[in-house]
């Protein structure tokens, strides 16, 4: 396999962890050893703070892939207290940089931080405290204290990163409706594209430039089939990358391969939708007849005009028919969502 086929493969939208903070530098017991002074006061500094480790959500990152050989994460201790009141180094911090859209959550399922945007960043384990060392412990009434303090360990715990794509266009529908082809066709995104259902095993993103200075992000979500809110097919994997669209493009293919019937088949997914988060079905949808180069589409584009009762669009992502209209068609909607402030939480 060519070594970019590879990487295509190597998408990853979960993964569990192990997490360290660094431990605390102990502190220092010293005295002073001056010529002449036989009594030299208390001179231990105090241990370094053990270093974080972070989480970052970076835009040039796009899965989880490269934490799949690197399970356990520990950021360094700091350095004990040193003589002369000197205090230890601090432990350095370790940065995990994952894609906007992941969401940190603990053992328990529950969310410790939802990194939607670039620079986003939550502390996971908190290095341990350095030690004292003897000299915080002198007073007017102990001037020589033999005491100090160990430093204290780094929290530790497994975490679980889960990235839901963030893209403000969702292309949504069967498998082998076109999805791909359409994104290839309107971006610069080279998703795999073959005649066979499921060529989609995770979403592509590809950017589109609507106009000078003008763009939008989209994603390919990878086909649904019937019992996809249960699970059917991966559906639970496929089905939460929708949540953060704010634009649903449905694709509708004329002539599906398995005979099915089309406008059965876009009434299956909406039910889908529908049975996973039901406040999908109150987002902006696109209606778009695929194939328009086959014989049946047009007609197919009337019939589900009259059931919708407003416009649909029909594009052929082969002869480029009907995909400037489309791309106007999602800037609009883009642009009224942002007029409104109805866009969903992203």
């Amino acid at each position: 396999m060519p070594p970019a086929r590879q990487a295509r493969h190597m998408f990853l939208d979960r993964i569990t962890i192990f997490v360290k903070g660094g431990d605390g530098g102990d502190g220092c017991m010293s005295f002073r050893h001056e010529y002449k002074v036989p009594r030299g006061g208390p001179n231990g500094g105090d241990g370094g703070n053990g270093g974080n480790v972070i989480v970052l959500a970076e835009e040039n990152v796009d899965s989880l892939a490269p934490l799949s050989g690197h399970k356990h994460w520990r950021a360094t201790s700091g350095q004990a207290g040193q003589g002369s009141n000197w205090t230890g180094r601090q432990g350095e911090d370790i940065v995990i940089t994952v894609p906007p859209g992941t969401i940190v959550r603990d053992t328990e399922g529950s969310v410790i931080r939802d990194l939607t945007r670039h620079g986003d960043s939550v502390v996971v384990a908190a290095g341990g405290k350095g030690g004292h060392g003897n000299s915080f412990f002198k007073s007017a009434t102990n001037r020589a204290p033999r005491e100090f303090e160990t430093g204290r360990p780094g929290e530790e715990r497994w975490i679980t990163l889960e990235l839901k794509v963030i893209a403000d266009v969702g292309l949504i529908g069967k498998p082998n409706a076109g999805k791909s082809t359409l994104l290839s066709r309107i971006s610069r995104a080279h998703p795999e594209i073959a005649d066979y259902p499921f060529t989609t095993k995770y979403p592509n993103l590809g950017m589109v430039n609507a106009a000078e200075e003008v763009s939008f992000v989209v994603a390919d979500i990878p086909g649904l089939i019937e019992g996809a809110h249960a699970g059917m097919g991966l559906g639970h994997e496929f089905l939460k990358h929708v949540e953060r669209t704010r634009v649903l493009v449905h694709l509708i293919e004329p002539e599906p391969l398995d005979q099915s019937d089309p406008l059965e088949n876009y009434r299956q997914i909406r039910k889908e939708l529908e049975a996973y988060d039901p406040s999908l079905i109150d987002r902006p949808e696109i209606v778009v007849v695929s194939k328009a180069e086959l014989p049946g589409a047009g007609e197919l584009a009337a019939q589900l005009e009259h059931e919708l009762a407003h416009p649909v669009i029909l594009i052929s992502a082969v002869t480029g028919k009907g995909l400037p209209a489309l791309i106007a068609a999602i800037w609009r909607e883009l642009v009224a969502l942002k007029e409104t402030g109805t866009a969903p939480q992203r």
